[in-house]
């Protein structure tokens, strides 16, 4: 662990920092076991970390630090247009295929961060960034961008079907919802067309509703996040976004200019 010199500074106001939680909120995190420093289990809320060299995990993930090393390159944040049958994540203990295996081979050298996760049946828009502080704000609750997905179901929809979603609905897990816009794009006898705007983040929050509604996902594209689009990348396509982008990206999660 870091020694208690003139760059290390308490691990609280290093998750803070970070956009992972108050000072407060990460004293509950390490009380509650859920935070590790170079793979050591963290117990008290006083331990210090140099923000450069150490390694800390907050429930298995890694929190980057924004102050890099000597000689590291610039900050790079990609907009990816995930494919089916491909998972988010770094490994996959089954042989699958992931997002970082299918990123053009110049993104590939990049130490890039899955910024949230699409499912394995899921495609559209995913980030991934370089960025520590900006994958932290982007995945926290209180700092969520609206989600938007077209959704293809089975069978046919009507405004009160709608309107279930539109009002917050109960999930069978127990789950209370924030009101979900919804409207529909196109419909025919056999299947509808929907665009859903998440304000959350529950996982497989999308298809759990729909099952609950007795409706069938045949198809899941997430086609925007906050102010960016998927626009006309085909599936496994990617692109850097940018300087300006990026700096309009971290002004919506309340950072400061890179």
């Amino acid at each position: 662990m870091a020694p208690q010199n003139d760059t290390s500074i308490r691990i609280n106001k290093y998750l803070s920092e970070r956009g992972v939680a108050s000072r407060r909120g990460a004293d509950e995190l390490i009380l509650q076991g859920r935070v590790q420093l170079n793979g050591v289990l963290v117990q008290e809320p006083g331990v210090r970390v140099n923000p450069v060299d150490d390694v800390v995990l907050v429930d298995g993930q890694a929190v980057r630090s924004p102050y890099p090393a000597a000689g590291a390159r610039r900050q790079v944040t990609v907009l990816l247009h995930k494919p089916v049958q491909v998972v988010t994540t770094a490994r996959d203990p089954q042989g699958r295929k992931t997002v970082f295996d299918i990123l053009p081979q110049g993104f590939r050298e990049q130490r890039l961060l899955h910024v949230g996760r699409l499912d394995y049946f899921s495609e559209g828009l995913l980030l991934l960034t370089t960025d520590g502080s900006l994958m932290n704000r982007l995945i926290s609750p209180r700092w969520h961008l609206p989600k938007v997905y077209h959704v293809l179901v089975r069978g046919q929809v009507d405004e009160a079907w709608l309107e279930v979603m539109r009002k917050g609905m109960t999930l069978a897990e127990g789950e209370k919802l924030a009101p979900v816009e919804v409207r529909i794009l196109r419909q025919d006898q056999r299947e509808a067309w929907l665009e859903m705007t998440l304000v959350q983040g529950l996982n497989r929050q999308i298809r759990r509703m729909c099952r609950d509604m007795g409706r069938t996902v045949l198809r899941l594209i997430r086609v925007r996040q906050g102010f960016l689009e998927l626009g006309s990348l085909k599936p496994g396509e990617a692109r850097e976004l940018s300087p300006q982008e990026v700096q309009r990206l971290r002004q919506a999660v309340g950072l400061p200019p890179e």
